[in-house]
C-alpha cells in the first residue's frame, strides 16, 4: 500500500457529501493557473475523443475550440455539474466512500482530476481505476497547486512541501502496473520576468504529473 492507516486521515472526517452539500461557483486558482492547464490540455487531449473529468465542478478548463466526442464528469455536487456545458453527462459518487467507477474497462482516451488529488484517501484503488477505463494510449493528466480545503486534505499531502506532493502523486501512478513512466511539470512562478523584478507575486504554481496506459 501506497499509504498507511494514518496517512489517509482528514481533519474534518465527517462526511465529505456534508461539506460539498452547497455549490461553490468559483474557482480554486488563478487565471494563470487556468491558462497552464488549458494549455496542457491542448498539447495532450485529441478532438472526438472520449473524456472522463474525475473529481469536476462547474467549468472543466478545456480548450474552447476542441470538440470531444463525450465529456463524461463526476463529482460531488449535483449542481455545480448541472452548470458545467462542457458535460454531456455526470454522476455524483463519493470515491472515499466506493472507489469502484460505474464505468466500462477502456472505455475513455483521456481521464483528467483538477485540483482534487488531496482529497483521495484510498489513491491506490482510485487510481487503478483510472487504469481499469482508459483505453491503452490513454492520457490521465492530474493537475493541483498549493491551495486545498485544508480540513478535507488527507495527512500525508497536509505535512507534505509542495516538492513531496509531486512525489506521492508520482507514487499513486507507479503503485498500479501498467502506466508509463510519470511525466512532471513544475511551474512555480508564472508572472513575467520583468514582474518578478519588480516583486509582483508569480501567482499560483502549477503541477502536473501525467501517465498513460500501456498497451
Amino acid at each position: 500500500m501506497v499509504l498507511n492507516p494514518s496517512q489517509r486521515l482528514k481533519l474534518d472526517d465527517s462526511d465529505d457529501k456534508l461539506f460539498y452539500y452547497s455549490p461553490r461557483f468559483v474557482t480554486h486558482v488563478d487565471e494563470g493557473f487556468i491558462q497552464q492547464l488549458t494549455d496542457l490540455y491542448r498539447q495532450k487531449l485529441q478532438p472526438n475523443t472520449r473524456i472522463f473529468d474525475m473529481m469536476s465542478s462547474w467549468v472543466s478548463h478545456l480548450p474552447p475550440e476542441l470538440e470531444f466526442s463525450h465529456i463524461e464528469g463526476h463529482g460531488l455536487n449535483s449542481e455545480e455539474l448541472a452548470r458545467n456545458p462542457r458535460l454531456d453527462h455526470y454522476f455524483v459518487q463519493n470515491l472515499n466512500e466506493n472507489p469502484q467507477l460505474p464505468l466500462p474497462n477502456q472505455d475513455f482516451d483521456a481521464v483528467l482530476n483538477c485540483v482534487s488529488v488531496q482529497y483521495i484517501q484510498y489513491p491506490e484503488a482510485v487510481f487503478s481505476e483510472i487504469h481499469r477505463i482508459l483505453k491503452p494510449g490513454g492520457v490521465a493528466i492530474i493537475s493541483f497547486s498549493n491551495r486545498m480545503f485544508f480540513q478535507k486534505a488527507i495527512q500525508i499531502w497536509r505535512d507534505a512541501s509542495e516538492e513531496r506532493r509531486v512525489e506521492l502523486v508520482k507514487r499513486y501512478f507507479t503503485s498500479v502496473p501498467g502506466f508509463t513512466t510519470p511525466e512532471i511539470i513544475i511551474n512555480k512562478s508564472i508572472a513575467p520576468n520583468f514582474l518578478q523584478w519588480l516583486g509582483v507575486p508569480g501567482g499560483d504554481p502549477f503541477y502536473a504529473v501525467i501517465a498513460s496506459r500501456l498497451d
